[in-house]
């Protein structure tokens, strides 16, 4: 299974100045639940945004134009992903996420209520509904402000 997992504003938002615009404990909890145990990856802004610690539990790799000794990290998404075995979560940014949509078999997505306006907003990538399958939207049970939806590929993912 390889998937992106991404909490998104009304207007696409992941984040404002390297960090989330909002906090909302339960999808953390939710997230954690979610990638426990699985290989996570990421771009070099996330991982500073995360405190350039890895997350406990989880593989973490770093894709980032110079590699880091802390963490294991690749030039580029497709090296990283031949040195996995196991469940993938794509966790961001941006630009990961650009790259990483055409290897994942759904996309997992926390709507959240908040609406963000800054001229520094980095937006999640708009899915093509072509390519893109949305499961019926539902509240999120621990947190009624906020909903679940996951978008399911209609087309065969690249390898």
């Amino acid at each position: 299974m390889r998937a992106a997992i991404v909490a998104i504003s009304p207007e696409r938002v992941i984040g404002v100045d390297g960090e989330l615009p909002w906090h909302y404990p339960a999808d953390m909890r939710r997230f954690k639940r979610l990638t426990m145990g699985s290989t996570v990856i990421m771009g070099r802004r996330t991982w500073q945004s995360i405190g350039s610690k890895p997350l406990p539990g989880r593989h973490n790799i770093v894709i980032t134009r110079n590699l880091l000794s802390d963490v294991d990290s690749y030039i580029n998404l497709s090296e990283a992903l031949a040195s996995c075995e196991g469940d993938i979560w794509f966790i961001g940014g941006a630009g990961l996420y650009q790259s990483a949509l055409h290897y994942c078999d759904f996309v997992d997505v926390t709507l959240v209520p908040d609406r963000v306006a800054s001229p520094n907003a980095v937006y999640f990538p708009e899915l093509d509904p072509a390519q893109w399958r949305a499961e019926i939207t539902q509240p999120f049970a621990e947190d009624p402000r906020l909903s679940l939806c996951r978008y399911y590929r209609r087309v065969a993912r690249q390898p």
